[in-house]
């Protein structure tokens, strides 16, 4: 397969693991220093394919699919509460520790960004350096619910229904409608995910996978609605380096909620990504993984002024 960028398509190897009592499922493609790339909803290690393509020439490459995502399996197959930041942070540190792997950079966004931030406050040991594609921090706050925003935010409620994921998956065709609406309304460049919407209805449509993923708002639904409400305790100030990638035309992560990262991370570099929306690594890949590979250099160590010098 050629690349745009006139490469060759990586070879990706696949990898199983017990943690946490679940198996979870790797993706690994490259050598060199390691990588850990953490999805978000609605995707599985697959939307990391194009970062994956353009990397692997300098990096080793980790995408994991979350407990009850892509190909994972899942302690709490039902709905439950069992899946949000910390516990998800949780299964990552195991997987290093089952990989032999004490110190990684990490590139995520979405849920996987949430993880990355519980990971640097609770293991920044074990981290080098983070690279998010948009980042909703504490800070956001009342601004979730503003009357200009909430109407983005309705999936947030309706996936922590009972039978949210009965309906979602009544039909290939009910799947497909649900999931295409976000990839397409959450990206600025509307084909970006058109040539692989099917493999996404295929993956969202293993037993399990659509609970798996709703469980993240159930479990994250409590936190959210004390950051809305002014009443979350404020988190430690990040140390790790971090790098952001913002979709300028995100309409549920808006780039605007950049202003707050300063106050968030100690050491942070933020620019926009003009064209892209919430999938900056779906939909301007070259761009994305430029930033990527300018921010961990060929050693998999940030180097850059820390922020305010």
């Amino acid at each position: 397969m050629e690349l745009e960028h006139g490469g060759k398509a990586a070879e990706i190897r696949h990898g199983f693991h017990d943690i946490n009592g679940f198996r979870a499922h790797v993706a690994e493609a490259g050598q060199g220093p390691a990588l850990l790339l953490l999805h978000g909803w609605p995707e599985f290690w697959a939307t990391w394919e194009p970062l994956i393509d353009r990397l692997a020439d300098g990096y080793r490459l980790i995408a994991p699919d979350f407990r009850g995502f892509g190909e994972s399996g899942n302690p709490e197959p039902g709905r439950t509460d069992q899946a949000g930041a910390d516990v998800l942070a949780d299964d990552i540190v195991a997987l290093l520790d089952t990989l032999g792997l004490d110190r990684v950079g990490v590139v995520g966004h979405d849920v996987g960004a949430f993880v990355m931030q519980r990971l640097a406050i609770r293991h920044p040991e074990r981290l080098t350096g983070l690279f998010f594609f948009n980042c909703a921090t504490h800070g956001v706050g009342a601004r979730w619910r503003e009357p200009a925003h909430i109407n983005e935010i309705w999936y947030q409620t309706f996936h922590q229904m009972p039978y949210a994921a009965a309906l979602v998956g009544a039909s290939r065709e009910t799947c497909r409608a649900h999931i295409g609406h976000f990839l397409r309304h959450w990206c600025h460049r509307k084909d970006a995910f058109d040539g692989v919407l099917e493999r996404w209805v295929d993956n969202f449509m293993r037993p399990g996978n659509l609970q798996g993923g709703f469980n993240w708002y159930v479990s994250a639904n409590a936190g959210r609605l004390a950051v809305m409400g002014g009443t979350a305790p404020r988190p430690p100030r990040i140390t790790v380096p971090a790098r952001v990638l913002w979709g300028r035309h995100d309409p549920v992560l808006r780039s605007e909620w950049a202003d707050v990262l300063p106050a968030y991370f100690e050491d942070v570099q933020v620019s926009f990504a003009e064209g892209s929306g919430h999938f900056v690594h779906y939909e301007e890949p070259n761009q994305a993984a430029a930033a990527v590979r300018r921010f961990f250099g060929a050693s998999g160590n940030p180097r850059h002024e820390r922020a305010g010098r």
